[in-house]
């Protein structure tokens, strides 16, 4: 079954709607890409009108943005620390956005979508 963005068959009281149409090409979705902490891999995807999307499927480096100073530096991402979007995905190692991962420098927060960007990005977090 494909996987759909388009609109719930429920209302918000949980009644059945009667779809005006099936499903839509342009409704379409796609699995998560959840980015491993690992050796680089990046998957081309093809998206509306022909353009491509890189998909990060893991990644062992992050760019590190210090607020004090404001300067960035690329380093080795040593592990996940949190991740608000599912708890499961510390223990598996998975990087998405708002994610806690420690480094050399401390821990940084994500603040780039991997499975979107094709790149981690993250700010310096003081303690």
């Amino acid at each position: 079954m494909a996987i759909s963005q388009g609109k719930s068959i429920r209302s918000p009281s949980g009644a059945r709607l009667k779809a005006n149409h099936g499903k839509r090409k342009a409704q379409l979705g796609r699995d998560p890409a959840e980015t491993r902490v690992d050796d680089k891999r990046l998957r081309k995807i093809r998206t509306r009108g022909g353009n491509e999307k890189l998909r990060l499927s893991a990644g062992n480096k992050i760019n590190v943005t210090n607020p004090d100073n404001n300067k960035t530096s690329v380093l080795d991402i040593l592990g996940v620390i949190e991740n608000s979007a599912n708890p499961n995905y510390v223990r598996r190692n998975i990087i998405t956005k708002g994610a806690i991962v420690e480094t050399s420098e401390g821990n940084a927060k994500v603040t780039s979508r991997p499975g979107q960007d094709g790149v981690i990005n993250g700010i310096l977090i003081k303690e």
